[in-house]
């Protein structure tokens, strides 16, 4: 019989499939702020993503079921334990993150958030020209699930896709070109779109630098849907002002909440989200987490192989 904890709100179906996963176990639910470091201390088993202090490398913490796909907070030394497993969610925010990505780039490239803002100044202007996705060369930097997910949307509406990845491997569906992340600045003067999809660990920390901005097309769109620490907020304001690149949209930043002070708030050929692109906003993503929540235990619980471990090395998915 296991301890364990769930910190996510569900419905009572959802409690049922754990439950179903798991007979014979206690299940302690807390979410949100129902959730203390004296539960997080007892738990053999934790489903959620409690701050990270309050693990506190427990020794009898076995298993960590992160409900997002990031990981990097709970790969830094001293958090869980050298025996503690880690699994992400990666699988269920493919849907929702490429979706508001690839929004973000139609509104960018028809400049719709120019027309929004004459809307609201009751204005009747003309924004001028805009760009295309067929025929447009889309770079796509980090290939997971939600990378490919965009990357084969894109593709659909006619666009040329270049993957950048770690490691080499065969070329997937929906991808004309496949690059190593040390072909980057290779690749990065040929895009009319820049995806990233990066997660937060020391080798991505403010990896597209002011370099990286000169080298794009003055033409070209910026979306950052990975982590915000890939791109200094500075050096993103910077390509902006002086039409380095045409426009950016970001559902992340280097500090979040972004700071109301910020310049990037001024910056008209700038669309911002806050972290919104997956979070739970859409319904498929809680059922998907649920059901790897599910697989995950069954697994643990029969010493069988685990889903979507995470790399401790890489804080990507193994």
């Amino acid at each position: 019989m296991k301890d364990i904890l769930v910190n996510l709100a569900l419905e009572p179906r959802h409690r049922e499939k754990l439950e179903a996963a798991a007979p014979g176990c206690r299940f302690t639910y807390a979410p949100g702020k129902e959730l203390t470091p004296e539960l997080v201390q007892s738990a053999q088993i934790i489903i959620g993503n409690p701050p990270p202090a309050w693990i506190a490398a427990s020794e009898r913490l076995e298993l960590l079921q992160l409900f997002s796909a990031g990981a990097d907070p709970y790969i830094k030394p001293g958090i869980l334990a050298h025996s503690t497993a880690l699994t992400n969610a990666t699988g269920a925010y493919g849907k929702a993150v490429s979706e508001h990505a690839l929004a973000m780039t139609l509104i960018l490239m028809k400049k719709l958030h120019l027309y929004r803002d004459f809307q609201r100044q009751h204005a009747w202007r003309d924004a001028g020209m805009v760009t295309s996705l067929s025929d447009a060369t889309v770079l796509v930097v980090g290939l997971g699930d939600i990378g490919l997910a965009y990357a084969r949307q894109v593709k659909a509406l006619g666009a040329r896709v270049i993957g950048v990845k770690r490691r080499s491997g065969p070329c997937p569906e929906g991808v004309d070109e496949l690059c190593l992340t040390a072909e980057l600045d290779r690749v990065l003067p040929e895009a009319d779109v820049i995806f990233s999809i990066l997660p937060g660990t020391a080798d991505t920390f403010h990896y597209y630098t002011a370099e990286r901005f000169a080298a794009m097309k003055n033409s070209a769109i910026f979306i950052n849907c990975g982590r915000g620490s890939a791109v200094s907020m500075e050096v993103l304001a910077q390509a902006l002002r002086e039409g380095q690149i045409a426009a950016a949209g970001i559902d992340v930043a280097e500090t979040e909440p972004l700071p109301a002070d910020s310049p990037l708030w001024e910056l008209e050929n700038l669309l911002i989200t806050p972290h919104v692109a997956g979070n739970f906003h859409l319904a498929d993503i809680l059922e998907q987490v649920v059901n790897i929540s599910c697989d995950n235990l069954r697994a643990h619980l029969s010493d069988q192989p685990l889903r979507n471990v995470v790399d401790f090395a890489t804080g990507y998915k193994k």
